[in-house]
């Protein structure tokens, strides 16, 4: 006995009652398990969250949206028997996937978050401990035609460090002089004394954030991104630190003061120097977010640029 075949309605394909462009439909927290390998290392699996979207044009109801998981699950099963090297790219694949599913749209967009666990030694007791960062990497491909599509490719982390606050050193340091003056000890002594001991201030637990857009098949490192965020403020933080440990910690953050917007024009000026192979025209985002330890509110700067032209002005500066 023949099975009858039904045919149901495509309800997406009909016409909405408000005809309206959509910028961005899809779906958001498909979260992956991907195994990135690593040239001379053990591959690493990250667990990672994805959202995707594509545009919808006005003449139709809705996107199917079970393409977008077929257009990850596709990618990723070729990820298992090929190198992936780059999450960025990785979104950039899922991305043309899906333009070439969703045939009426014009741009798709991947994100990709999750975190990254690096081994770190603790500063003096050389202790092994493991430190978590986040990152994120972003997809956009658009096309003008069947044939001819762009891609922009995103790659960012965000590392948590301390900062310890310039302002209120300084008032610590004229505070320690006039006691020093008041029992006696001269000028030199003072002044020998100030350069050996840094002053006490507040501390900040900060987070820096640096993020690199570039177009085409450009490498931007993601282990550099993040050595220059750690390098950026006052002193990096660990899991585990012994006596010894924390104490080089402390005398490096507080022999090292930094407003926040110096960690943004820290971050920015490193940017330049280890990134020379970058076109002037990759994209840098940069931020950094200060929790107040003596304050209810968050301090933040940002930087917004392009890389030539963030050259242009370090190189007015130099």
């Amino acid at each position: 006995m023949e099975v009858p075949v039904v045919k149901l309605p495509d309800i997406q394909a009909n016409k909405p009652q408000i005809p309206i462009n959509l910028t961005r439909v899809g779906v958001t927290n498909v979260k992956k398990l991907v195994q990135i390998k690593r040239r001379d290392k053990r591959p690493v699996i990250l667990i990672c969250t994805f959202d995707i979207f594509v545009d919808l044009p006005s003449h139709l109801k809705g996107a199917n949206l079970s393409r977008n998981f077929e257009a990850v699950d596709e990618v990723l099963e070729k990820a298992v028997n090929m190198p992936v090297y780059e999450i960025e790219q990785l979104c950039s694949d899922v991305a043309q996937s899906l333009l070439k599913r969703h045939e009426y749209a014009t741009r798709a967009e991947v994100i990709l978050k999750s975190e990254y666990v690096l081994k770190r030694e603790s500063p003096s007791t050389k202790m092994e401990c493991q430190e978590v960062v986040d990152i994120f990497a972003e997809a956009i491909a658009m096309r003008d035609d069947v044939d001819n599509m762009k891609v922009k490719k995103l790659i960012g982390a965000e590392v948590v460090g301390m900062t310890a606050c310039p302002c209120a050193q300084e008032i610590m340091r004229d505070n320690a002089r006039h006691e020093l003056e008041n029992i006696g000890v001269d000028n030199k002594h003072i002044a020998e004394f100030l350069h050996r001991v840094p002053m006490a201030t507040h501390n900040q637990r900060g987070r820096g954030i640096i993020s690199i857009e570039v177009v085409g098949n450009v490498f931007v490192s993601l282990e550099k991104i993040i050595e220059i965020i750690e390098k950026s403020m006052s002193a990096s933080v660990f899991e585990l630190l012994k006596r010894a440990d924390e104490a080089n910690v402390v005398q490096t953050a507080h022999n090292n003061p930094k407003f926040v917007e110096d960690c943004v024009r820290t971050m920015a000026k490193n940017v330049v120097k280890d990134f020379e192979h970058l076109p002037d025209g990759a994209v840098v985002t940069i931020k950094q977010i200060n929790e107040e330890s003596i304050h209810r509110h968050n301090a933040f700067a940002e930087r917004v640029a392009s890389l030539g032209d963030l050259r242009l002005e370090i190189s007015q500066d130099a």
